[in-house]
C-alpha cells in the first residue's frame, strides 16, 4: 500500500514525539526531574480532550506512589492483598512488563484515616544503577533498574529497633549522589547507595500519632550553600548533605503535625503552608558568624494540606484544604484569586505558562498560569480514583490511578 506525502510527514512527526531527546526531563523521582513539580522543553497544546489519546492500560492492585521513568521503562508500586508490596517495570512504548519484584509489607492505618487507604504511599526514585522503593513498613529496598534484582534492603524497625510510623511511611526518598535521603520512623536519615549502610539519622520524630514524617526532602541553594530542605512534622529545616547538621530550623504550626506537602525555595527563601496552620514565607539568612537564621517574610491564612505547590515568575500556586486553588503573590503573599472547589487533592506539573493538575476523582486539567483569574483551557477523565502524583516523560502523560497504569500521548496531527 502506497502512502500520501501527506501520511508519510504526519506519521514520521507522529514518531518523533517518542525519540529520546524530544521533550528531554527525565521523570524519575517525586515532583520529577528538580523535585519542583516543573519539567522544560515541553510544548503542550492548547488541548486536552481532542489532543491527549490513551496510548495503553494495565490493570493493578492499590498504590498512591507516583511513578517514574528511566531508561525506556516506567515503574510502579502496588500493594497486593494486603499482604505484598510489589514493583513493575513496564515498557514505555509498549506497557508490556519487563519485570516484577516484591517482598511481604502491609500495615493498617488509623480508623480515621482509613478513607485514605492503607497501601504503599512513597513514590520510588531512580537513577541509570538504582531503583529506590520505600514500602509503607519503613523497609528501603534498592532495585536495578534493568532486571528488578534487589541490590540490597533494610527494614528499619527489625534491624534498628525503630517504631513504625503510625499512618505508614509517606516520604519519597531522594538520590543525590552517592546518597538516599529519606525520612522514616526514626528521623531523616541518609543511607550509603552503593552498599546499603546506614551513615546518619538526624531530627529524631516524637512518638506515638505525631511520629514520623509526610513531607519529602529537596534540594535547595541557600545563600550559596547547596542543602537538603526538610519538612518534618513539627518544623521547618535545612540540613548538611554531609554531616546531617541542622543549619537553620522554624517551628511550623499544624494541627497534629500534618505537615505534609514538599516545601519551596524560592532564591533564598523558604515558601511552606500547613493543614491548619497557614501559608509562610521564610528568607534564610546565614550572619559573618556562619550562623543561620530563618525569618518570617509573610504569612496569610490559606491552609495547604497534601498537596504541594509551584511557582511560576512572580506567582505561587497552592492547592488548599478547602479543596479550592487558590494564586499567591510571591512578594507579600496575597491572594490573587481563588477557584472554586477543585477536589480534595491533586497533584501538578508545569510547562512554561500552563499547568497540568490531576485530581483525585480522575479528572485531568490544562490551567493557563495566569495571575488574574483561574484559567482552564480544558479539561478530561482519566481515571475514577487517582491520588499518585502524576508524571510527564516527553510527550507522554503518565497517570497511576488506584485500579490502573496508564499512558497517555499529545497527538498534535490532529
Amino acid at each position: 500500500m502506497l502512502l500520501s506525502t501527506r501520511h508519510v510527514i504526519a506519521m514520521c512527526f507522529w514518531l518523533s514525539l517518542f525519540a529520546p531527546d524530544a521533550w528531554a526531563d527525565t521523570w524519575d523521582q517525586w515532583r520529577g526531574p528538580n523535585r519542583d513539580g516543573t519539567v522544560s522543553n515541553a510544548n503542550w497544546p492548547d488541548d486536552l480532550s481532542k489532543t491527549l489519546k490513551l496510548r495503553w492500560s494495565v490493570p493493578l492492585s492499590p498504590s498512591y506512589s507516583g511513578p517514574v521513568v528511566s531508561d525506556g521503562l516506567v515503574f510502579t508500586t502496588e500493594t497486593i492483598d494486603k499482604k505484598t508490596e510489589r514493583v513493575t517495570a513496564f515498557d514505555l512504548s509498549t506497557g508490556k512488563s519487563a519485570w516484577q519484584t516484591s517482598w511481604g509489607g502491609y500495615m493498617s492505618v488509623p480508623f480515621f484515616a482509613a478513607a485514605n487507604g492503607d497501601w504503599i504511599r512513597s513514590t520510588p526514585a531512580c537513577v541509570d544503577n538504582a531503583l529506590v522503593v520505600l514500602g509503607m513498613r519503613d523497609h528501603l529496598v534498592c532495585l536495578d533498574p534493568k532486571t528488578g534484582d534487589q541490590r540490597w534492603e533494610i527494614d528499619f524497625p527489625d534491624q534498628f529497633d525503630q517504631p513504625l510510623q503510625a499512618f505508614g511511611a509517606v516520604c519519597s526518598p531522594l538520590i543525590d549522589g552517592d546518597a538516599v535521603y529519606v525520612q522514616l520512623g526514626g528521623g531523616l536519615t541518609k543511607v550509603d547507595l552503593e552498599t546499603g549502610d546506614v551513615q546518619w539519622q538526624v531530627l529524631s520524630a516524637t512518638g506515638g500519632m505525631s511520629g514520623g514524617a509526610f513531607s519529602s526532602p529537596s534540594l535547595a541553594t541557600i545563600n550559596g550553600q547547596r542543602q537538603l530542605l526538610v519538612q518534618t512534622r513539627l518544623e521547618l529545616c535545612g540540613v548538611d548533605l554531609e554531616t546531617g547538621d541542622v543549619y537553620w530550623k522554624e517551628p511550623i504550626e499544624a494541627f497534629r503535625g500534618m505537615n505534609i506537602l514538599t516545601p519551596m525555595a524560592i532564591g533564598d527563601s523558604v515558601f511552606t503552608a500547613a493543614h491548619s496552620g497557614r501559608s509562610q514565607l521564610f528568607s534564610i539568612q546565614q550572619d559573618a558568624e556562619q550562623d543561620w537564621t530563618a525569618n518570617e517574610i509573610w504569612q496569610q491564612k490559606t491552609q495547604g494540606y497534601m498537596s504541594s505547590p509551584i511557582r511560576i515568575d512572580d506567582s505561587i500556586y497552592l492547592h488548599l484544604k478547602n479543596e479550592r486553588f487558590a494564586c499567591l503573590s510571591v512578594t507579600d503573599g496575597s491572594i490573587r484569586w481563588t477557584s472554586p472547589p477543585v477536589g480534595k487533592y491533586w497533584s501538578m506539573v508545569a510547562a512554561g505558562d500552563k499547568i497540568l493538575a490531576l485530581a483525585n476523582d480522575g479528572t485531568l486539567r490544562l490551567i493557563r498560569a495566569n495571575p488574574e483569574t483561574f484559567d482552564v483551557i480544558d479539561e478530561m477523565k482519566v481515571a475514577d480514583d487517582s491520588w499518585a502524583y502524576l508524571a510527564v516523560e516527553n510527550s507522554q502523560v503518565i497517570i497511576r490511578s488506584l485500579d490502573a497504569l496508564k499512558v497517555f500521548a499529545w497527538d498534535t496531527t490532529l
